[in-house]
């Protein structure tokens, strides 16, 4: 798993970086937050990542800050939010507006986001209106639940899983179980529901 890069910034556009690691240049996909907070080109920069797994090959996303990809990874697990409108969403509101937003139910704001509409403002809202308190009294990292669930996750994506399936069922075994349950456990208990 790559988990961040340092070297000197060969590239820079608002939703992509390639950065120069060694004589070898790593593409990331990055959100509008990340793009305003660059260094010029040819300075050396440091970004942490997320690779994410896809049908056609492997997309590496890079965040300037760990509360951008702890959110970045908060929003993927849940169903119906892959990356790239996780992406957009941190393009279009700031991570401590999001969490204001979810935590008062406020489906207005966060349907101005584009590419949000209104059910999906909800279902935001909904699933992680908790998970969102537990993200905010870890920051800037993300919650140890959420480390866990995340880590269950990428577990059954390497066993087979999509990403999407392997996100509900995480969050459908963390809802059986309790929260402080560890990433073992959610594999356990995801997989013993697949059967």
């Amino acid at each position: 798993m790559i988990t961040h890069l340092e070297g000197e910034l060969r590239e820079a556009q608002p939703t992509r970086v390639v950065i120069d690691v060694a004589g070898v240049g790593y593409e990331c996909v990055i959100p509008l937050s990340s793009f305003d907070r660059l260094p010029r080109s040819g300075a050396r920069v440091s970004i942490l990542t997320h690779l994410h797994l896809r049908d056609d090959g492997l997309v590496l996303f890079g965040f300037l800050t760990e509360e951008e990809r702890g959110l970045f990874r908060l929003l993927i697990s849940v169903s119906g939010i892959g990356p790239k409108i996780a992406i957009g969403i941190l393009s279009g509101i700031s991570p401590r507006n999001f969490r204001a937003a979810v935590r008062e139910g406020n489906a207005a704001a966060l349907s101005a986001v584009p590419g949000i509409g209104k059910k999906k403002a909800e279902r935001l809202i909904l699933e992680l209106k908790d998970r969102v308190e537990a993200f905010e009294e870890g920051e800037p990292g993300v919650p140890a639940a959420g480390r866990a669930e995340n880590d269950a996750a990428m577990a059954l994506v390497s066993l087979g899983y999509s990403q999407a399936e392997a996100a509900r069922a995480v969050h459908a075994a963390a809802k059986r179980i309790g929260k402080a349950a560890d990433a073992e456990t959610l594999i356990r208990e995801a997989l013993k529901a697949a059967n």
